[in-house]
């Protein structure tokens, strides 16, 4: 289990925060751009018909399961992400997009990487209802406790939809006003560098769910 923490800043913040990190973080090892730090992220969400998830009915409240496409990749991952308090931890399988509809079908070997996924899906009666796309800067480090990690990202958007595929042509309305999400992610306590960086910004931790402010939007 990793301790994450948000916050939503806003994009002049943002920017001093992401010059920080360039300054006292690595890279992410999967980013591009001149720093090499950034990337697209897009990502399918399930919920039941009832919406049970955005309610956060029983342990609907605890645990998301969603499809996680990063840039332009031809697979992408199958993601159960469990919530306790501040602690998330987080199971994935990775599979080609063309094997996405395997997911409706039943009597799927136990064999295939999405298997568990499907039983899930199944079991708690989970349809697609949105797809989230936005743009991640990440920088990663070590601190005595375990590896870290500085997340922020911009320009969400969010549209319904019903299919088990990615759309790229429609990215959906924008969520956050102009607004950035600030994540922080740690093993045990905060690390110091991160306390410094908290005072330093004066950052104030907030529930950020991009899928409850989409379904919000629906």
């Amino acid at each position: 289990m990793t301790s994450e923490i948000k916050f939503l800043i806003d994009t002049a913040k943002a920017v001093k925060i992401i010059d920080w990190a360039r300054q006292n973080l690595a890279a992410d090892p999967h980013g591009g751009g001149p720093h090499g730090d950034r990337y697209e992220i897009t990502s399918l969400y399930f919920d039941t018909p009832e919406r049970d998830v955005y309610h956060r009915r029983g342990s609907y409240a605890r645990t998301k399961y969603r499809i996680r496409r990063y840039q332009w990749a031809e697979s992408a991952y199958l993601e159960r992400k469990l919530k306790t308090g501040d602690l998330v931890g987080k199971i994935r399988s990775l599979v080609p997009l063309e094997e996405l509809p395997r997911l409706e079908e039943y009597g799927l070997p136990r064999g295939w990487a999405g298997w568990w996924f499907q039983r899930r899906l199944q079991a708690r009666r989970l349809q697609v209802v949105s797809q989230i796309t936005y743009l991640r800067t990440a920088r990663v480090g070590m601190a005595a406790g375990g590896p870290i990690r500085l997340t922020v990202d911009e320009n969400v958007r969010a549209r319904e939809t019903s299919l088990l595929a990615f759309d790229e042509a429609g990215l959906g309305l924008p969520l956050l006003g102009g607004k950035q999400i600030l994540e922080l992610k740690f093993k045990r306590e905060m690390p110091a560098i991160f306390k410094e960086l908290a005072r330093r910004y004066e950052l104030y931790p907030q529930a950020v769910s991009k899928y409850r402010m989409a379904a919000a939007h629906a």
